[in-house]
C-alpha cells in the first residue's frame, strides 16, 4: 500500500525549505480584487514560493485564504486571467499541509464538491488528480463515492489516504512478506504465474486455468502483499472477449490452450495477453490486470478449414512490437501490438508440422511451445497419433519475422525426439558462458527418461547441454524454464513432475555450463503441500529475489533461487519517486531536492547484512547510485539532483535470518523523500455556455488528525463572450414637422435632416433618439452620449434594455446657428458582467438641422 509519509527535511531549517504555495499569498487575492474594481483585465499572477526563483501560473480570484486547505485556480483556455468566459476550463487545485503534531499517521480526507454542477459548470471526466498514495473517488449525488471515473455527472470528488503524516512529499512501499504456500491456493489447475505490482503498491499473483473452458471462470488473483485474495474478488472470475470489467459465474467465452505463454503489452501496464480460442477463432485474448478487466480478443485464424483446421494454438510470444503464435495447423499468427491488428500477411505458411489438427475438432490442444533467439520465433510441434492429420516425431521450426519466411536453414522442419511417440510441452533457448544464445532445445517425453533434442540458430546441429533433464525418471515431463540473470549467473529453472516426481525443479547454469551449484539436482518442494506441487512454471521477481511457482495442483509458493527451499526467505521493495506527480496546478519550481530513503519496522538483527543491497535508478535502469543503508535504516539521496533526475527508483533488498517483523498485520516499509512544496489535489471544469452564469465558485473540505478542514472559496468572475453581449445600436433623428407632432409618440416625420427652411437661421430642433437591442442578453447601464445637445443624455438618464427590445428618448434644442450636425452614442454593460466591467460604446448615429446653407452640405446616410 503507497501512502504518504512526511519529509525528514520538516526539520530542516527554514531557510532550506521551499517556500509554501503561492494560495498562501493574501496580498496578490487583494491585488486581483484591487485591478477587478479598477476595471483592469490584466492576470495577476500567483507570486509566492514554488521553489527558488520560480512562479506559478495560479491566478488568485477573489477568496484568498491560508491553513491545511488551499484553493487556487488556472484558466486552461486562456491561462493567467483572473477571470473566464463561457465555455472557458478551469483547473481547480487545493493544497493541502498537515498541521498535525502528533507525528502519527492519520486518515486524511480532502472533498471537494463542484458548485452548481451541470448548470454552472460541469466536471471534465478523467480530470481528477490525486497525489501518489491518495486513492481517487467519484460521486454523483455528494453522499456515495466510487472508484469509478463518473464522468460528466459527477458532482463531488475526494482524495482520501490512511496514513498521511507532515509534509506529505514522498511515497512508500511495504516489503512483500515471504510469500507461504498454505494461505494462497489458486483455486484451479493454474498455469505459470503472472506478476503484477499494483498501483497501490501490492504485489499480485494473477493465474489463467489452462486447457479450460468455455462458460467456466478462468482467472484468479492473489496478493501476495496480505496473503488474501485481491480485491475485485470474488475469484475465480470470466475472461471474456468483449472488453469490461471482468463478470462473474460461469460465464466465459474463451477456451485457453495447453501450455500458455503470457506477453506484457509495453505501452499498456498491466495488460497482459493471452492464447485462446473463441467462437471460431483462434488469437490473442486481452487482461488488463490493473483495471480488472477485459480488453478484448483479437481473431488471427479461423478455427476451421480442411483437411488442416486450426483448432488450438501455441504461444504468444513477443518480437520486435508485435506477438507471435503458431495455429495447430504449422502456421505462423501475428498481432501487431500497437495497433491491436493482424499483421500483414498472416498467417505465415507452416513452420512446424501440424498437430491436433482434425477439422471438427474445435479446442484441440496443440502439443508444443514457442522461444524467441536473436529475433526470430522458434517452435516445438508433436504431431502425435489421434489427433494429428499426419502424426510423426516431434519438431522444431524456425520463423523469422525479417522476411515473413521460414529461417534460412530451417526450410523444412528438424526431428527432435526419439519417435512418434513422444510428445513435448517445452521449447526453450540455449546459452553460451558470455550469456549470448546458441541454438534452441525441447526436452521431449516418451514415458521414459526425457530425451533432449537441440539444434544450433542456424539449424545446424548442437549438442544438447547437460542440464540433467535426461537423466530424470521415466515419466516425467519438462515444461518451459524460467530464465533469470542475477549476480551475473545465467540461469534457466524447469519446472518438472510425472512419474515418481510429485513437483521439482531443475536448475541450468548456462554461465558456468553445468548444473547450479548450492542448488540441488532435482528440488523438491516438501513443505508445500506434501511435495504434491507438479510444477507448471515459474515467475522471477527481481525485487524480492524469489521465484513464485504455481502447478497442477493448484498451490501458489515462492522458492529461493539459490538454494531450491521454500518459501523463500527474501524480501524487498522497490519505490518510485516522480514529484512532479504531486502537483497539479501547472507550476514549476515545487521541488528543491531529494532528501532520505527510511526504512521502517524491519529489525536489520534480523537480515544478512552481506546479502543486503541498495540501489538508485533512473526509470529506464540506469543506475545512478549505490549508497549503503545505515545502521538506523537510512539512506542518504541528498546528493542526487532532484532537476537532473526528475524520477528515481530506490530498490532494497534483504536476506532474512527471522519473519518476525511480518504478519499480524505488520508490515515493515520504506519511504522516499523529497523536499518541496505542499501536495496538490485537482480537478478541471467547463463554464457553461449558459450567459446567464456570471461567476463559479469553489471550496474544497476534508478532515485529518486535526478536526475538520475548511479551505479559502475562489469565485471566478464569468465575463460574457460574444455569444453573451449585446448587440446594442443608436439611430439619431430630428423631426420634419410642427412642434405637436415632435413629442414622445409624435408622428414626426422623423428623418435624417430637416428640411431647407424648417428651422430658417434660427430655430428649435426635436430630436429622437432610438436604442434598440437585437443581441441575446439585456444591457444594463445604458446612457446616451450627446455632447451637442446634452438635454438628450439628461432625458435619457440610465435604464436596462432588455434582450430585444428598443427605448425612445426625445429631447430638443435651441438652435444659435445652422447647419448643425448632431451626434449620439449609447454606452452600456452586459448583464451578469463582473463588477468594473468597462462599458462599451455603439458606433455613432446623426442627424442634421438645416439652412439654406444645407444645400452645401453632402448627404447622410445613416
Amino acid at each position: 500500500m503507497l501512502r504518504l509519509l512526511p519529509s525528514r527535511s520538516a526539520q530542516d531549517p527554514p531557510t532550506r525549505r521551499p517556500r509554501r504555495l503561492a494560495a498562501r499569498a493574501a496580498v496578490a487575492i487583494s491585488a486581483a480584487l484591487l485591478a477587478t474594481a479598477a476595471g483592469s483585465l490584466s492576470p495577476v499572477m500567483a507570486q509566492g514560493a514554488q521553489g527558488p526563483g520560480s512562479q506559478s501560473p495560479a491566478t488568485h480570484p477573489p477568496g484568498g485564504g491560508s491553513g491545511p486547505l488551499v484553493k487556487t485556480v488556472q484558466n486552461v483556455t486562456t491561462p493567467g486571467t483572473t477571470q473566464a468566459q463561457h465555455s472557458d476550463t478551469l483547473n481547480w487545485a487545493v493544497t493541502y499541509h498537515n498541521t498535525s503534531t502528533t507525528g502519527a499517521p492519520a486518515a486524511t480526507t480532502i472533498t471537494d464538491p463542484i458548485s452548481n454542477a451541470g448548470a454552472g459548470q460541469t466536471y471534465v471526466p478523467g480530470s481528477l488528480h490525486v497525489p501518489p498514495g491518495w486513492t481517487p473517488e467519484w460521486s454523483t449525488d455528494g453522499s456515495t463515492f466510487t472508484g469509478t471515473d463518473q464522468g460528466a455527472a459527477t458532482t463531488v470528488v475526494r482524495g482520501t489516504d490512511p496514513a498521511a503524516i507532515g509534509a506529505g512529499t514522498n511515497v512508500s512501499g511495504d516489503l512483500l512478506p515471504p510469500v507461504q504456500a498454505a494461505p494462497r491456493s489458486t483455486g484451479g489447475d493454474g498455469f505459470a504465474p503472472i506478476l503484477f505490482r499494483a498501483p497501490s503498491g501490492d504485489v499480485e499473483a494473477w493465474n489463467i486455468y489452462h486447457h479450460s473452458g468455455p462458460t467456466v471462470r478462468l482467472v484468479v488473483c492473489n496478493d501476495l502483499s496480505s496473503g488474501q485474495p485481491c480485491p475485485g474478488g470474488p475469484w475465480p472470475r470470466p475472461l471474456n472477449t468483449t472488453p469490461g470489467q471482468l463478470g462473474s459465474g460461469a460465464t466465459s467465452d474463451v477456451y485457453t490452450t495447453l501450455t500458455p505463454q503470457y506477453v506484457r503489452d509495453p505501452g499498456r501496464p498491466g495488460v497482459v495477453y493471452y492464447p485462446a480460442v473463441a467462437a471460431g477463432s483462434v488469437g490473442a485474448g486481452c487482461l488488463d490486470l490493473g483495471a480488472r478487466a477485459n480488453c478484448g480478443f483479437f481473431p488471427l485464424a479461423a478455427a476451421s478449414g480442411s483437411p488442416s483446421s486450426a483448432n488450438g494454438l501455441a504461444g504468444l510470444v513477443a518480437q520486435g512490437g508485435r506477438l507471435y503464435g503458431v495455429a495447430s495447423t504449422g502456421q505462423v499468427l501475428c498481432l501487431d501490438i500497437a495497433s491491436r491488428t493482424p499483421c500483414a500477411g498472416q498467417p505465415f505458411a507452416a513452420i512446424v508440422p501440424a498437430n491436433h489438427d482434425l477439422p471438427g475438432s474445435t479446442y484441440a490442444l496443440y502439443q508444443g511451445s514457442l522461444a524467441v533467439a536473436d529475433g526470430r520465433i522458434y517452435a516445438s510441434s508433436a504431431p502425435m497419433a489421434g489427433g494429428s492429420t499426419a502424426p510423426g516425431r516431434p519438431a522444431l521450426g524456425c520463423f523469422d519475422p525479417a522476411t515473413g519466411a521460414t529461417c534460412a536453414g530451417w526450410t523444412t522442419p528438424h526431428p527432435a525426439g526419439p519417435d512418434a511417440n513422444a510428445y513435448t510441452y517445452n521449447a526453450f533457448v540455449a546459452y553460451d558462458t558470455a550469456g549470448h544464445p546458441t541454438g534452441v532445445c525441447t526436452a521431449d517425453s516418451t514415458g521414459g527418461s526425457p530425451s533432449t533434442s537441440c539444434y544450433a540458430l542456424d539449424g545446424g546441429p548442437l549438442a544438447a547441454p547437460p542440464t540433467g533433464l535426461d537423466a530424470l525418471p521415466g515419466g516425467a515431463l519438462v515444461f518451459n524454464p524460467e530464465v533469470v540473470n542475477a549476480g551475473g549467473d545465467n540461469r534457466s529453472y524447469f519446472p518438472v513432475w510425472g512419474g515418481p516426481l510429485p513437483g521439482d525443479t531443475v536448475c541450468y547454469s548456462w554461465t558456468h555450463a553445468q548444473p547450479c551449484a548450492g542448488f540441488p539436482a532435482v528440488a523438491g518442494h516438501p513443505a508445500v503441500n506434501s511435495g504434491a506441487t507438479r510444477d507448471y512454471g515459474y515467475a522471477y521477481d527481481a525485487t524480492t529475489r524469489c521465484l513464485i511457482g504455481l502447478g497442477d495442483a493448484g498451490i501458489l509458493f515462492s522458492m529461493d533461487p539459490a538454494t531450491g527451499g521454500s518459501p523463500c526467505l527474501h524480501t524487498g521493495v522497490s519505490v518510485t519517486l516522480t514529484p512532479a506527480d504531486f502537483y497539479c496546478d501547472g507550476g514549476t519550481g515545487h521541488t528543491a531536492a531529494y532528501t532520505e530513503a527510511r526504512l521502517t519496522g524491519l529489525d536489520l538483527a534480523h537480515t544478512d547484512p552481506a546479502a543486503t543491497t541498495v540501489s538508485v535508478t533512473d526509470p529506464d535502469g540506469t543506475v545512478i547510485a549505490t549508497p549503503a543503508l545505515s545502521p538506523s535504516g537510512t539512506v542518504d539521496l541528498s546528493g542526487i539532483s532532484a532537476a537532473g533526475h526528475p524520477s528515481i527508483t530506490v530498490t532494497v533488498q534483504f536476506s532474512l535470518t527471522d519473519t518476525s517483523d511480518f504478519g499480524n498485520g505488520h508490515n515493515p516499509s520504506l519511504t522516499v523523500s523529497f523536499q518541496g512544496d505542499d501536495p496538490q489535489l485537482c480537478l478541471r471544469t467547463v463554464v457553461t455556455a449558459d450567459c446567464a452564469t456570471s461567476q463559479v465558485a469553489d471550496t474544497a473540505t476534508g478532515s485529518d488528525a486535526t478536526g475538520a478542514l475548511t479551505s479559502n472559496t475562489v469565485t471566478v468572475p464569468v465575463q460574457p463572450g460574444a455569444a453573451c453581449q449585446p448587440h446594442v445600436s443608436v439611430n439619431k433623428e430630428i423631426c420634419a414637422g410642427s412642434s405637436h407632432a415632435c413629442g414622445p409618440g409624435g408622428a414626426g416625420p422623423w428623418v435624417k435632416s430637416s428640411p431647407v427652411g424648417l428651422l430658417q437661421v434660427l430655430g428649435t430642433a426635436y430630436w429622437r433618439i432610438t436604442v434598440t437591442n437585437a443581441g441575446p442578453v439585456d444591457a444594463t447601464d445604458v446612457t446616451v452620449n450627446d455632447p451637442t445637445t446634452p438635454s438628450c443624455s439628461h432625458a435619457a438618464g440610465t435604464f436596462t434594455l432588455a434582450s430585444g427590445t428598443s427605448r425612445q428618448v426625445y429631447c430638443s434644442s435651441f438652435l444659435l446657428a445652422l447647419p448643425l450636425k448632431n451626434t449620439a452614442t449609447a454606452s452600456f454593460v452586459a448583464l451578469n458582467s463582473p463588477y468594473g466591467t468597462h462599458p462599451t460604446t455603439t458606433d455613432p448615429s446623426s442627424a442634421v438641422a438645416c439652412s439654406l446653407l444645407c444645400i452645401l452640405l453632402p448627404a447622410e446616410h445613416h
